[in-house]
């Protein structure tokens, strides 16, 4: 895998719709798991023996134009790629404003608790453990709307599969997702790699 830290960041700029104002969705499985309102990340493992989250970088940049509009302050940046049984499957990338990262919230019952919590949601020392663990399983963080995207065979994420030895026949699909947290909300977005794709659309 020819993937480097170098390369970070891949994400690109991209206009996302509601599911219900765009032209045409996969006529396949994939459209399911692009609605799904559930952990993909716990989904991902149940279609395989060894998950691994392989972080491509992350760090405070400047969102994309018109990725994160109510942002005018640089946010955490994460991108990953989920792999399933050492093949990349999804390219996810996070958008985390600061007030975010340095919210502390005040409802806990003691000290411990706040401690415990403030771990919990410390998105900037994730490493290889799965977001979608935290946005989950967290009772602060709160699932918000599903938009999709359909990205072209020649853009910056085309690429990124091929550089992973996957061929690009046709436009890849992603989804993304806010989640609330104490009043602001983070970006999730998620693209399905051809892999990912190919193993979807032959399942039933």
């Amino acid at each position: 895998m020819n993937v480097t830290s170098i390369s970070f960041p891949y994400g690109e700029s991209i206009h996302w719709f509601s599911p219900q104002k765009i032209d045409s969705l996969p006529h396949s499985q994939l459209k399911e798991w692009l609605l799904a309102t559930g952990s993909l990340t716990q989904r991902l493992r149940t279609h395989c023996t060894l998950f691994e989250v392989k972080v491509l970088g992350e760090h405070l940049l400047e969102p994309l134009a018109d990725e994160f509009p109510a942002q005018t302050n640089p946010v955490w940046v994460r991108e990953v790629l989920l792999c399933l049984d050492g093949t990349p499957w999804v390219f996810a990338r996070t958008l985390i404003p600061q007030t975010i990262l340095g919210t502390q919230s005040s409802n806990y019952q003691n000290a411990d608790d706040k401690q415990i919590r403030e771990q919990q949601n410390d998105f900037t020392r994730l490493g290889t453990r799965p977001l979608g663990e935290l946005l989950f399983s967290s009772p602060d963080i709160t699932p918000g709307n599903i938009e999709v995207a359909q990205f072209e065979t020649c853009g910056r994420l085309a690429a990124l599969a091929t550089s992973l030895n996957q061929q690009v026949t046709s436009s890849l699909w992603g989804r993304r997702r806010y989640f609330n947290l104490h009043g602001s909300q983070l970006i999730v977005s998620e693209i399905f790699l051809p892999a990912a794709v190919d193993y979807i659309n032959q399942s039933t």
